[in-house]
């Protein structure tokens, strides 16, 4: 089965960009898929805009680059840098309006895999962490397009869920990933936007900023012992993480903070 990507924006509306990969890799004018130039491995360039094109630094050098829309990509598997972190996938670079927007497009699980460590501290207890990656994959796909004005579907930050690539992976958050992959959490056959934040302070809110919603409920938060931390919508991750330790598991965790919701594994055909 193909792989679904989905494109995350890590930069928008920057004047300059710092980018590289870590085994050799390629600039392609994405306009005409032609070859622009080729990169070092473990080498470190700027991107600039240049009028309504763009320009490259290298080794104090500015080259032109005769297009408005690019894609980084290593030649073989590896990893694209931006903003200091590793990222899989591919990394797209747009001049708007003489601005630089930064995406990364990129596999879903991959994505996935760089949301839960971000979002949730890799100590913590596995079935948490396999339900943070439930949660996580819900919201993705429950919010594609959000941010389609912008030419991505999410940002990498909390207003949406924090990413920070694979430099965040670590072995036990990537194995909750793989253990759970395409399984989404469901209310009356549609994907739901599972809202989830760092502790509800004892009690989880019902209330989506004055929209109820079917699938969200009120219940004990089981995070008495942390201050209110977020909107408290949805799962509570440290309640996650203790109802985890008394031995509850991901499903079960996901089934107590939301209501009546069913588990589904996607198609990932069905969002190309």
């Amino acid at each position: 089965m193909p792989c679904f990507a989905i494109k995350i924006g890590l930069q928008t509306d920057v004047t300059s960009s710092a980018v590289g990969t870590s085994v050799k890799g390629v600039i392609i004018d994405a306009n005409t898929n032609h070859s622009v130039c080729d990169l070092e491995a473990m080498k470190g360039y700027e991107i600039k805009p240049y009028h309504n094109l763009m320009a490259i630094l290298y080794k104090g050098t500015y080259y032109k680059i005769n297009s408005d829309n690019i894609v980084i990509k290593p030649a073989e598997a590896g990893f694209v840098s931006v903003k200091g972190r590793w990222y899989r996938g591919i990394i797209m670079i747009q001049n708007k309006n003489g601005k630089l927007t930064v995406i990364n497009n990129v596999p879903l699980e991959d994505y996935i895999k760089g949301v839960v460590p971000a979002e949730m501290p890799s100590s913590w207890s596995f079935e948490a962490h396999k339900a943070q990656a439930i949660a996580a994959r819900s919201y993705a796909l429950a919010n594609l397009g959000k941010r389609a004005r912008y030419g991505y579907d999410l940002k990498d930050t909390p207003e949406d869920q924090a990413y920070n690539g694979a430099s965040s992976e670590t072995p036990a958050t990537n194995s909750a990933v793989e253990d759970t992959k395409g399984i989404v959490l469901t209310y009356n056959m549609k994907v739901i936007t599972a809202y989830y934040s760092a502790s509800a302070g004892g009690q989880t809110n019902a209330d989506n900023w004055g929209t109820s919603l079917p699938y969200l409920r009120s219940v004990p938060s089981y995070d008495d012992n942390v201050k209110k931390n977020g909107h408290g919508v949805g799962m509570s991750q440290h309640g996650a993480n203790n109802l985890a330790k008394q031995g509850y598991n991901a499903y079960q965790i996901l089934q107590y903070f939301y209501k009546d919701v069913k588990f589904a594994k996607v198609n990932p055909q069905s969002y190309n």
